[in-house]
């Protein structure tokens, strides 16, 4: 029943899918370097979800020494991030990561798309339009200009996004 509130259902979902990629990644092999790309690419929906932890797994990694056992390392880490995308994200933590993430297009965008993108965030953190309304425009000035960094963020693509899930939220 839970599954039917749409914010529980793409929290949800959002779990699965950050579950196969690190399955994925652990049949690839976990080194140093894999477990920060992952961490990398985590970034904004860890972000979004619960901003405390965002910045306690990067410190865990931070200090990660070549003495750090790589799969005992990811083991924690996997366990906290899972423990973290519990939370489900707020519209003001949502409006957070899209502020962030609209900071890369600073320098290509005129003024007149920089306000409209402002504009959707902010009605998106009020309520009026829901979250896929300012990451479409998001995603539409990231194909004109490309960057990235961003490009492999698990938060522009947390799942398919012919489920929908982030039309109601």
């Amino acid at each position: 029943g839970r599954l039917h509130d749409p914010i529980l259902r793409e929290n949800f979902i959002a779990r699965v899918y950050a579950y196969a990629d690190w399955q994925q990644q652990r049949r690839q092999g976990l080194s140093r370097g894999a477990l920060i790309r992952f961490h990398a690419r985590y970034k904004y929906l860890l972000m979004a979800h619960n901003p405390h932890a965002y910045r306690t797994l990067g410190r865990l990694l931070g200090t990660m020494s070549r003495d750090d056992d790589p799969e005992q390392l990811g083991q924690r880490y996997f366990h906290q991030l899972m423990q973290a995308l519990r939370r489900c994200a707020s519209r003001g933590t949502h409006g957070n990561v899209l502020q962030h993430l609209s900071g890369y297009l600073r320098n290509d965008l005129g003024p007149a798309d920089k306000a409209e993108l402002q504009q959707l965030i902010t009605q998106y953190q009020k309520g009026v339009v829901p979250l896929v309304v300012p990451l479409t425009l998001l995603r539409h000035h990231l194909r004109n200009h490309p960057a990235p960094y961003l490009a492999q963020q698990a938060y522009l693509h947390p799942h398919p996004e012919a489920m929908g899930l982030r039309n109601a939220i």
